[in-house]
């Protein structure tokens, strides 16, 4: 790794200048700063994109734990420390780690899994200007993205930086032409699996340059395959998305939601009908949306003659789920919501009233940092099904960088008995296992768990076994899978795989009828048709040349009659 070094970071210590209690919108002599503003000059090798593919991990993956800066709001940010700590580390950054001691023990809060970053900040928004956690490829060595924070705030701009040096890790920033990119955290997430939403505000902040540029930059850096951006709201000053709108997974958009025709309510419904009738999830599905309410303040008034209440403003601790909320009647309606659709995470609530005029509650004020080396899942949840006969097959890809030592389902009937267990069977990166088929009626709750190499054992979901996902023997939530399927009718797994460039696919029918065998990425984008014709029953193999696809995952999927398998290449 090359240590970076950066010249504005020698000037404010020298200057012994360390933060201020600046608001999240940028204040009005900022705003004439900006109009000439220079972003800090860093000397670096690291200005290029990373040298191989990246992921960015999603919010639910699990953390070795959270940024905090010490400055204002410090009653809310010790409540966050208490509560983070019990889920992994707390990296602080700050001018003097004794004064902060000294507060959290003055609050009773232990002095335990705490790191102090001791680097100059401005302000205390670290989410907007914090590290971005990446992974080489799928699930390889950690690493940090950074991009030009859209405040002419210098030192909090080098906050990622002065956190990767003293991390040891490597930064590869979006900073110098033609790679320069102005964003923030607040207006940016990401499910994982190489899909992110904005607002429109980060085109408005790079008016030099295209949407396929900010595209390219956002797949070089960040490893996006497809960015969704939706218009600005006309009362959130700010335009981040995290004040009204969350991943609560790869398939779940929580969603706020004002009374009919008020306040930015009108907005936010047309962005979600633009986001639902255009894009479907990374496995192809519809996404679900779940509601929460936008609160008025105490008087009853909603913005813009109030300030931006939300609860979508939340943050993910590993198990632990840290929600802002305000002494308002709707906060136990919040809580509940959160609870009824994050089976097993221990959700709490911090009041915000005291920070919340300065447009920003508890995610804007937390950054997460993935584990070094995480074992990663990608699993379609089963839907409801009215199959009685035939086993539920759960299928997932989970990737480690030491590889896999073993997987299993584990499922249930019945919440109060015990979890049985399944051992999953590999084929190279994906595992299967099935649940045996159950009567009409019947809740079947499950999660996965696998074991890498070098010992790491995770879940999906991070809180299981308490947490779990859960599908009926019931009317169908989606198009329902047909899994049984006759003794002849088959699809191999391609050799060789890994390939570069060209695979052989084999498969077999069993009866005369139109056969289709087609190709996706990891978006659930068809990328080629091999098969699209009638054909008699028997066996066939397919030559299938990749020299004009990108590296990475590739699903195939055969479809004959009534029947279809699926399997994945790289």
């Amino acid at each position: 790794m090359k240590i970076i070094v950066t010249l504005i970071l020698t000037l404010f210590i020298c200057s012994n200048s360390f933060s201020q209690d600046l608001p999240h919108y940028m204040t009005d002599k900022e705003k004439e700063v900006y109009k000439n503003y220079q972003p800090p000059f860093t000397i670096s090798d690291d200005t290029n994109p990373p040298p191989t593919p990246v992921r960015t991990m999603a919010e639910w993956e699990q953390v070795q734990g959270i940024i905090v800066a010490w400055t204002s709001y410090n009653s809310i940010i010790r409540q966050i420390v208490d509560y983070a700590q019990d889920e992994g580390l707390v990296f602080i950054v700050c001018s003097d780690s004794n004064t902060v001691r000294t507060y959290l023990t003055s609050g009773g809060v232990p002095l335990t899994n705490l790191k102090f970053v001791i680097t100059p900040f401005n302000s205390v928004w670290c989410r907007d200007y914090g590290p971005w956690a990446a992974y080489s490829g799928i699930s390889d060595s950690l690493k940090i993205i950074d991009w030009i924070y859209n405040r002419p705030r210098p030192q909090d701009d080098q906050v990622p930086v002065g956190f990767a040096n003293y991390m040891s890790l490597p930064i590869y920033q979006a900073t110098v032409a033609p790679n320069n990119l102005t964003h923030t955290g607040g207006n940016f997430m990401v499910d994982g699996n190489g899909t992110g939403f904005s607002s429109e505000l980060v085109l408005d902040e790079n008016p030099t340059k295209t949407e396929s540029q900010i595209n390219d930059i956002f797949q070089s850096y960040l490893g996006l395959n497809r960015y969704i951006k939706m218009e600005t709201l006309p009362y959130d000053e700010i335009h981040h998305i995290d004040m009204h709108i969350k991943l609560l997974d790869e398939e779940t958009l929580l969603v706020g939601q004002y009374p009919a025709g008020v306040a930015d309510g009108p907005q936010i419904e047309a962005n979600l009908q633009y986001v639902l009738n255009n894009f479907q999830t990374c496995y192809g599905r519809p996404y679900k949306v779940i509601r929460i309410p936008m609160p008025p303040s105490a008087s009853g008034q909603y913005p813009p003659t109030s300030d931006y209440y939300t609860y979508t403003n939340s943050v993910f601790v590993n198990k632990t789920v840290i929600v802002p909320i305000y002494g308002l009647a709707q906060d136990t309606t919040a809580l509940r919501i959160y609870r009824e659709n994050l089976p097993g995470y221990r959700v709490v609530g911090i009041n915000c009233a005291s920070m919340i005029s300065a447009l920003g509650a508890i995610h804007c004020i937390t950054k997460e940092i993935g584990v070094s080396e995480p074992v990663f899942f990608s699993h379609a949840k089963l839907l409801n099904t009215l199959n009685t006969t035939a086993p539920y097959e759960v299928k997932s890809y989970i990737k480690s960088k030491t590889g896999i030592a073993s997987a299993s389902v584990y499922w249930r009937t019945d919440t109060t008995q015990a979890y049985n267990s399944v051992s999953m069977t590999q084929t190279l990166d994906t595992f299967k296992a099935s649940i045996p088929p159950q009567t009409l009626g019947t809740k079947i709750y499950y999660y996965i768990s696998a074991t890498s190499n070098s010992g790491r054992t995770s879940t999906k979901p991070l809180t299981a076994p308490s947490g779990y996902i859960k599908f009926a023997i019931d009317n169908p939530t989606s198009v329902i899978q047909n899994n049984s399927a006759p003794g002849n009718f088959s699809l191999s797994q391609n050799y060789p795989n890994p390939f570069n460039p060209v695979t052989k696919l084999e498969f077999r029918i069993s009866d005369y009828g139109f056969v289709s065998l087609k190709v996706y990425d990891v978006l659930g984008n068809e990328v080629r048709t091999l098969v699209n014709e009638k054909k008699s029953a028997g066996s066939y193999t397919i030559t299938f040349d990749g020299s004009n696809l990108s590296s990475g995952i590739y699903f195939y999927k055969l479809t004959a009659g009534e029947y279809y398998d699926e399997e994945s290449f790289s």
